[in-house]
């Protein structure tokens, strides 16, 4: 018989080897490429195996496995993979990997099933993925496609731009509120605010993403000036590269010859595997980073000024408060995704966070509208 301190590890280890095996089999689905799709799976069937054995050490302990479904993140990566595709929840995932990689290098059990060695490949695979570089090591070595890394980021992108937005002018608006203005006062700065903050996000990213795009240009063309001058220098360090990822010498050797052949795509390849560059998309559009910004930050904006279009007095300030407070807990979740926290645990740290901001504001707008007054 277990003690009920092992009894509650092996449930939790079972709880998370189901989520994996859920993810992974959403990624799977997900997956265009074959190749990809086809090592997804067998992460899927080996967390499945994993869970099996937890679910025995349950049984062996004189315990019924309980079944309480998938948890709030996992079911939220699943509906990411499956909506917009499995590049969009990859990097989540692989972060979550490379953070549990070492939770059962204390746990005898683990150990000795090989559990730890596992979880630890699993880290070392996706974290290729996700890099955008192919699969490297004994696991894929062979696999020469790529997989853009990109989705998370912009997910994790779009949900902090909305939080700047709806914290910034929840504090602007019940900084004015604090004051005693008015409820026409009181939306016209929450307008104004959430224009000038829409913009000057918009503006910051634009030129962001074109100082980015301006370097990656330089770049490459330092390095289409090396390849030029110095193509078996070139060839010999993408080999290298190659072997780093796992390959032979020979079969590196091989794949550099292939790929610095052609002359249409050698500065690309070059550019993706030295400088990690994608040469067609040079970091992305800066005007549709503008746009995304500022269509993001007025999503956030908007949530603190709307009550003040449709109620009065009191009931506009408390409806502020009240709808900025579940835009709040919905940001907080989905943050969870990217921190491995909680949910409930992010959208109440969320909360807190930001209601304590606003009362900061409207303290100070109170004071100094009592002092003007």
């Amino acid at each position: 018989m277990a003690a009920p301190r092992d009894l509650r590890r092996f449930e939790a280890n079972l709880r998370s080897e189901r989520d994996g095996a859920a993810v992974y089999a959403a990624l799977a689905e997900s997956e265009k490429d074959p190749n990809l799709a086809s090592v997804y799976a067998k992460l899927a069937a080996v967390e499945e195996a994993h869970a099996d054995l937890w679910k025995r050490k349950i049984v062996e302990a004189g315990a019924k496995p309980g079944d309480r479904g998938l948890s709030l993140r996992a079911r939220m990566l699943v509906f990411l993979a499956r909506r917009f595709g499995a590049a969009t929840a990859l990097p989540i995932v692989t972060a979550g990997e490379a953070r549990d990689s070492g939770a059962y290098t204390d746990q005898p059990e683990a150990l000795a099933a090989g559990l730890a060695a596992d979880e630890q490949g699993h880290a070392r695979v996706l974290r290729a993925a996700s890099a955008g570089q192919g699969l490297a090591g004994s696991e894929v070595a062979r696999i020469e496609g790529r997989h853009r890394s990109g989705g998370g980021n912009a997910l994790r992108a779009a949900v902090l731009g909305a939080n700047d937005g709806l914290v910034s002018n929840l504090c602007l608006v019940m900084g004015v509120a604090g004051a005693a203005a008015s409820e026409r006062v009181v939306l016209l700065t929450g307008l104004a605010g959430l224009v000038a903050g829409a913009c000057s996000m918009a503006m910051g990213e634009w030129l962001s993403v074109n100082s980015s795009r301006e370097l990656y240009q330089s770049q490459i063309a330092a390095e289409a000036e090396e390849l030029e001058q110095s193509p078996e220098e070139e060839k010999a360090e993408l080999a290298l590269i190659y072997q780093a990822k796992g390959l032979s010498e020979a079969q590196a050797r091989e794949l550099a010859d292939r790929l610095l052949s052609d002359t249409d795509t050698a500065l690309e390849t070059l550019a993706r595997e030295e400088l990690g560059i994608d040469p067609k998309e040079l970091g992305g559009s800066p005007w549709t980073a503008a746009g995304s910004s500022f269509a993001l930050f007025a999503v956030g904006a908007i949530f603190p000024i709307l009550p003040f279009v449709f109620l009065k007095d009191q009931a506009a300030f408390i409806g502020s408060i009240v709808l900025s407070g579940i835009g709040l807990v919905a940001l907080g979740a989905g943050t969870s995704l990217f921190t491995g926290r909680g949910a409930v645990f992010s959208a109440v740290r969320q909360v807190l966070i930001g209601l304590a901001a606003a009362a900061v504001t409207y303290g100070a707008g109170a004071l100094v509208g009592a002092s003007l007054g």
